[in-house]
């Protein structure tokens, strides 16, 4: 731009001295005219034109109007991609069904001793603690009372058939020793109720009375085998009979349970005994094969989901309870569908959209209708064709542009 400028005050100088206007003056305010003129003609030029792109207006399928080209686009073709369809799930990670138990203990008394600890392995049966109780104590006696009360009213009864069969006895009497049987054998099993409620053992009582050793110290064990994985109790703590005092919880931590949500649309895909794999955040790339065990029979009315359940073997102990998880599922034979980066769909006013390349800057927003395939990638499965070319990097820069212009 420069040369051009120096070339034209050259030839303005000459004409000028050629035609006899040799005042410095003049050749000068000429050649600042000159500049001026000419930077200003070459801004212009190299200002790039104004470019203007298309978006429909309000609703998906609405009219256009123009908004800036957004910069930073990327676009792609919608191609066909060979792949086994799959939907991925997110979910978390959970205790697998009937194996765990949250042990409370079924009495009062204070703990006099705690055998399991935090992290322990233990066994159906083993003992995690010891509890002095009076209920036992209290329940015993009443139990040592009705025995004696039932071995009187069976000797009674004895007694009074045979009076009455050698008519020594009336018959009144008779049924009034029989009712005093029913009683004392009604009072007796249901103190011996109450001490199997207090988990004294059944051949403990079965035992002569005088070979019975039951003290009011009470043994909890454990329902099942596992881990102590939570333990709130300590020695010389209070407990109670509360079943929402938990003291315990044990769990098989070798086969835990995905719990995941799946969408109403999605619902058709899902069915038990489905094959699947299980991912979380704690091990990037690593897979953990599962099954699905179960799929929900409701709806949850708030978040339009039902719950699927799949069992997960965890033999190695990487999967941890209350993990964060993605449950992709295989739903379908290896076939083609068309794929688009999960970046290029956009939802607006509870639509999934994307925006189509009409030409170089021209952008149409189109509804569409997807199904999540990975982390990455969705399928389509309506909305688009093979070979359109649509907005994969940049697509919220077009959107955010399209309401500013509303």
């Amino acid at each position: 731009m420069m040369s051009k400028v120096c070339f034209n005050i050259l030839r303005i100088k000459d004409y000028l001295l050629s035609s006899g206007i040799g005042s410095a003056r003049c050749v000068l305010t000429m050649a600042i005219s000159v500049i001026v003129l000419s930077v200003s003609a070459c801004w212009q030029q190299d200002q790039p034109p104004h470019v203007q792109t298309t978006a429909q207006g309000s609703g998906t399928n609405g009219g256009t109007r123009s908004i800036e080209s957004a910069p930073r686009v990327e676009t792609a073709i919608v191609e066909f991609n060979t792949s086994r369809q799959g939907l991925t799930l997110s979910g978390k990670i959970a205790y697998g069904e009937d194996r765990y138990s949250l042990v409370s203990s079924p009495l009062q008394g204070r703990v006099v001793e705690v055998r399991a600890h935090l992290g322990d392995r233990v066994k159906a049966g083993d003992v995690l603690l010891v509890v002095d109780s009076p209920d036992i104590a209290q329940a015993y006696s009443e139990y040592v009372k009705e025995d004696s009360d039932l071995q009187y009213a069976t000797r009674a009864h004895e007694l009074a058939k045979d009076l009455y069969e050698d008519k020594a006895l009336a018959l009144k009497d008779l049924k009034q020793a029989e009712n005093e049987l029913v009683k004392a054998r009604a009072e007796f099993r249901r103190v011996k109720e109450r001490l199997l409620s207090l988990r004294i053992a059944p051949q403990e009582l079965n035992k002569p009375l005088d070979k019975q050793q039951i003290t009011s110290r009470f043994e909890m064990k454990s329902p099942l085998s596992g881990i102590v994985v939570e333990r709130t109790v300590t020695p010389g703590q209070s407990v109670t009979g509360d079943s929402d005092h938990v003291l315990f919880t044990v769990a098989d931590l070798d086969v835990l349970q995905v719990v995941a949500d799946v969408y109403e649309h999605d619902l058709a895909l899902v069915r038990e005994g489905q094959s699947a794999v299980v991912r979380v955040d704690a091990y990037l790339g690593v897979e953990f094969p599962a099954n699905v065990t179960s799929v929900g029979d409701i709806v949850d009315p708030t978040a339009r989901t039902i719950k699927v359940r799949a069992r997960v073997d965890n033999q190695a102990h990487k999967l941890k309870p209350e993990m964060f998880a993605r449950l992709q599922l295989d739903v379908g034979e290896a076939r083609q569908f068309l794929t688009v980066p999960r970046e290029a769909v956009l939802e607006v006013d509870g639509k999934q959209v994307v925006y189509v390349v009409e030409n170089e800057h021209r952008y149409s927003k189109r509804e569409v209708k997807v199904a999540a395939i990975s982390p990455d990638h969705t399928r389509v499965i309506e909305g688009l064709k093979q070979g359109e070319r649509i907005v994969t990097k940049g697509a919220v820069l077009i959107k955010g542009q399209e309401v500013q212009g509303q």
